[in-house]
Parts: C-alpha cells; sequence; structure tokens
C-alpha cells in the first residue's frame, strides 16, 4: 500500500495539476512544488517561522506558485501510531484549508526527514518536503 492511500483512499481530481507540499515543523516548515505532468517535486526555501509569521510566509508562496491544492507530511511512529505531531501537521493542514480554501490532501511521511539528511540535503526541511511530493505524486493514477 502506498503512503497516500495509507492515510485514506482519496481520489484526486485530474483537474488539480499543481501543488505545494508542507513538511510541517514547529519551528522549520520544509517547502516543495511539483506538477501532475512530470510527476516530480522541487525543494523550496524552508519557512523559518512559527504561528502568523508563518501563514504569511506561506500566504507569499502560494500566491507565488499558484497551486491548485496542498500536500501536507503527517508523521507517524514506526508502527503506525499517532503522536503528538501527527496531531499538530493535522491541524495546519486544517488551517492551510480554512485560511486559503484549496483542496488539502494528507501524506504519511516516516522517514522523509530521515532520507533527506541521508542524501546530504543542505536543507532536510525542503528535501524532505519534495520526498513527501514526490510520492503523492507517484501515487496519482
Amino acid at each position: 500500500m502506498s503512503a497516500a492511500a495509507a492515510l485514506s483512499p482519496v481520489v484526486v481530481p485530474a483537474t488539480l495539476q499543481t501543488f505545494m507540499a508542507f513538511d510541517f515543523g514547529t519551528k522549520h516548515t520544509g517547502v516543495a512544488v511539483g506538477n501532475r505532468l512530470l510527476r516530480s517535486a522541487q525543494a523550496q526555501a524552508t519557512i523559518h517561522a512559527e504561528g502568523d509569521a508563518r501563514f504569511v510566509q506561506v500566504a507569499q508562496r502560494l500566491k507565488e506558485w499558484q497551486p491548485d491544492a496542498i500536500v501536507i507530511g503527517v508523521p507517524y511512529h514506526p508502527d503506525g501510531a499517532a503522536h503528538d505531531n501527527t496531531a499538530r501537521a493535522r491541524k495546519f493542514g486544517r488551517q492551510l484549508h480554512g485560511r486559503f480554501g484549496l483542496p488539502v490532501f494528507e501524506v504519511d511521511e516516516r522517514y522523509s526527514t530521515t532520507e533527506a539528511l541521508a542524501s546530504g540535503a543542505r536543507d532536510p526541511d525542503a528535501a524532505a518536503a519534495a520526498i513527501i511530493l514526490n510520492q503523492f505524486l507517484q501515487d496519482l493514477p
């Protein structure tokens, strides 16, 4: 079962072509953009802000890239159990939807940061967001 399908069997309409992904963290939020046609993601500069300042920067990125939808990484323990950051990431997704009105899709992001660090990424949060978005894009029909 794919990581995206593991959370829910969400159907992504074919009209949604461009996506912005976020790897939520309490102090740093990784960002990536990608599209359905190329099925690949590109890491963008990480947002180093919290609270409302984070949403100001998110709004700037959304205005710049104008994605059709948002993808967020939701962390779980290795056994699939939820933890505190699971709830925080899901809340962030609900806030994004409420503030910006875009569809938000969740992807199981277990090991994305570990994978980013292992690849030698200079900005592991952004690289993790790209890994999350690549997984999402690869799982699209």
